[in-house]
């Protein structure tokens, strides 16, 4: 089994995978595992660089196992013949290339998205460490006796492009950063330093409850954070970035520093696999809902590398009828259905989806809604023609998961859960220190309580007791004696 990458994905599937099943061999450029959703508080200060990375080999040493870890960039993946082309980057062979194969029978792709644009990047250790200098580069430049008051404000424009949930958070630390410890150190020009952030859609942190969006929209706009929606970044120069907004047209700001967060690309290896597949018209790669890559033999692909084709209730109506007919009378009754819907939802997730977003107790109310809505519940029978009817617009739900930290450890721990049983899954496959959280059934939690539940979930899902300790120490010392704003 060959793993390529250590990220998110990889590693939680390498934690959980019984290596005494199989001959594994770790494949990637960074030998080491990065908690990415503390990468904000260290462009900041407020946690250590060292103190959310973990060495891979001491990762996989604790299983007891001899596992193969290979510093090296896979390059080309050979589909057909079942082998990797790796090339190493810290050494050569014999011929003095540092090119190697290796030959696989199960491959589980989690080499995550690459950026797509120049700009500064927030995903790795090296980013934050060179945002870090930045922001203070851009502080001591602000304050050279030479320059004029646009350049100094030119020099404290610090522009975010995206308002997902690295974007906010990033720009809620480095308020932060500069309300609580660089306004200290600059008060000559703390009036001019100006954060925006630049969200192409008509909210920031869509894809969570309406109510957090909002909470952190009021947030931002309470600490001076100017939150621009509804704009497209179209360019983005060495000392401007043009936008694009429907109502005002195309303008362009200068800028001391820009923090790309709104999306990534593919990387080649990704491009050329799904040459080999057929899937070119896509941005990742397709899975199943086993995470195995459609259209290839023992390929897995997890994280942001991937995405998975969700099942449609439309496309399998005719089955999921016949399924519930047990005494196939040609119709069906809600307790048949009813006893089928816990299935169902596990298959179809929109189901339930679908159901909560029209404020529906259960699948009797839809089908009665469906029917006219005056009929009662135990008389209702509906032949097939009928549940296409009920069922017609589930699928409107169905939704691609998010590029998320805990969505691809999720997959790697699910997929190392498979191969730990596989004969059983082949035989039955099925900012201001405040903050805001969604929590298991309609429950939004606000305020400075969140931002305590915020630390103890960061601190419980570290990768190690030395990083937790790390992690605790740093945000002590910054509770004590603040962020270090030495440029080092």
């Amino acid at each position: 089994m060959v793993v390529l990458g250590t990220g998110w994905a990889g590693t939680a599937f390498l934690k959980n995978l019984d290596y005494s099943l199989y001959d594994v061999k770790v494949i990637s450029p960074r030998n080491y595992f990065t908690f990415t959703p503390l990468l904000p508080s260290v462009t900041c200060g407020t946690v250590e660089p060292r103190s959310i990375v973990e060495p891979i080999r001491k990762i996989i040493g604790k299983k007891g196992e001899e596992i193969d870890y290979w510093e090296a960039d896979c390059y080309k993946i050979n589909t057909v013949g079942k082998k990797v082309l790796c090339r190493s980057k810290i050494g050569t062979n014999l011929d003095g290339t540092g090119e190697f194969v290796v030959d696989y029978d199960y491959l589980v792709i989690a080499v995550g998205a690459q950026l797509w644009t120049h700009s500064t990047d927030l995903q790795e250790i090296e980013d934050a460490r060179r945002i870090r200098r930045s922001v203070i580069d851009c502080f001591e430049k602000a304050s050279l006796p030479y320059l004029d008051e646009e350049e100094r404000k030119k020099n404290l424009h610090f522009v975010i492009v995206g308002g997902g949930p690295t974007g906010v958070e990033f720009a809620a630390e480095l308020h932060d950063f500069v309300a609580e410890d660089l306004t200290k150190l600059y008060p000559a020009i703390q009036d001019l330093v100006k954060i925006s952030v630049i969200q192409s859609g008509e909210h920031i942190l869509t894809m969570f409850d309406q109510r957090i969006a909002e909470f952190a929209e009021a947030k931002f706009q309470r600490d001076g954070i100017d939150v621009r929606t509804g704009y497209r970044v179209v360019k983005i120069s060495d000392n401007s970035i043009t936008m694009k907004c429907k109502s005002t047209g195309e303008t362009s700001e200068p800028y001391g520093m820009a923090v790309w967060s709104a999306g990534v690309g593919t990387r080649p290896v990704i491009v050329d696999v799904m040459k080999q597949i057929g899937q070119e018209n896509r941005r990742v790669l397709t899975t199943d809902e086993w995470l195995r890559v459609c259209g290839c033999d023992g390929i897995y692909a997890i994280g942001d590398c991937a995405t998975i084709s969700q099942r449609k209730v439309m496309e399998d109506i005719s089955a999921i009828f016949k399924f519930a007919d047990k005494d196939n009378s040609g119709t069906l009754t809600v307790k048949e259905i009813q006893d089928i819907f816990e299935d169902l939802c596990i298959r179809y997730p929109q189901l339930e989806l679908y159901l909560k977003s029209k404020h529906m107790s259960d699948i009797a109310d839809l089908i009665r809604d469906a029917k006219g809505g005056d009929v009662e519940k135990g008389s209702m029978q509906l032949d097939i023609d009928e549940l296409k009817i009920a069922l017609a617009h589930v699928d409107s739900q169905v939704k691609s998961l998010p590029a998320t930290a805990q969505v691809a450890a999720q997959q790697g721990q699910y997929l190392a859960q498979c191969f730990n049983s596989m004969r059983d899954c082949e035989e039955h496959p099925t900012g201001g220190e405040q903050a805001a959280a969604e929590l298991p059934g309609d429950w939004i939690s606000i305020g400075h309580g969140s931002q305590w539940l915020w630390y103890s979930v960061y601190a419980s899902k570290q990768v190690s007791w030395r990083t937790r300790v790390l992690v605790i120490s740093d945000w002590l010392r910054r509770f004590i004696f603040g962020r270090d704003t030495s440029c080092i």
